[in-house]
């Protein structure tokens, strides 16, 4: 499948290349600091984008949100379709995210989140079934099905921890590419998007 945003990869007009037609999907390297919604006050991802670029029709909007003092992989696109096929519940697109906490961990965070049975503060139906794979005692991979809000700070503080910093290094299969850097982006290919719906593996 060729994407609408691949053809102005390989098409320029004296020199330069075209804008992205309708169907445009990227990735960001989203930094601290910046909001997914344009209802905040303050910097936006999208302006990190071509100015131009906010005047589309389609507008472009965040696939999901990422909160300000978290980093990492996010999602844009102007595809309505696509952009619900991938937060759609039913499809269970992960999202991995690495949690630097206040303090170690007890070792039962795994079990917890894994049990299907953790209910956070303030709701009425737990959480699904969450992998946790612990890289130091106050580091750790967290993979969730589910995009409530704040979900991963708030599992934390269910066991009585504190996120201190967090970045999502990845959606479904698709990895943040080592050399994007904060605050850049670039065009998906029809392969990304792909991965976007691949097991993300790595977590048993």
């Amino acid at each position: 499948m060729e994407l609408a945003s691949d053809l102005p990869a390989r098409m320029t007009v004296q020199g330069q290349p075209l804008d992205p037609m309708p169907g445009l999907c990227l990735m960001l390297n989203k930094p601290l600091g910046m909001s997914c919604s344009r209802k905040e006050d303050g910097a936006l991802v999208f302006d990190l984008l071509p100015p131009r670029w906010l005047m589309r029709d389609p507008a472009i909007s965040t696939v999901g949100r990422l909160d300000k003092q978290t980093s990492g992989l996010l999602l844009m696109t102007d595809d309505g379709q696509l952009l619900h096929r991938i937060i759609s519940p039913k499809r269970h697109v992960a999202k991995v995210y690495r949690a630097q906490l206040a303090r170690p961990m007890d070792g039962s965070e795994a079990s917890l989140f894994a049990s299907g049975e953790l209910m956070l503060e303030g709701e009425d139906k737990p959480l699904k079934p969450a992998e946790l794979e612990v890289v130091t005692p106050t580091e750790a991979r967290l993979t969730v099905h589910e995009g409530r809000y704040h979900q991963v700070r708030r599992m934390f503080a269910a066991t009585g921890n504190h996120v201190e910093a967090l970045h999502r290094e990845q959606v479904g299969g698709l990895c943040l590419p080592v050399d994007l850097e904060p605050g850049q982006w670039r065009l998906m290919a029809a392969a990304d998007i792909d991965q976007v719906f691949a097991d993300p593996g790595g977590i048993s």
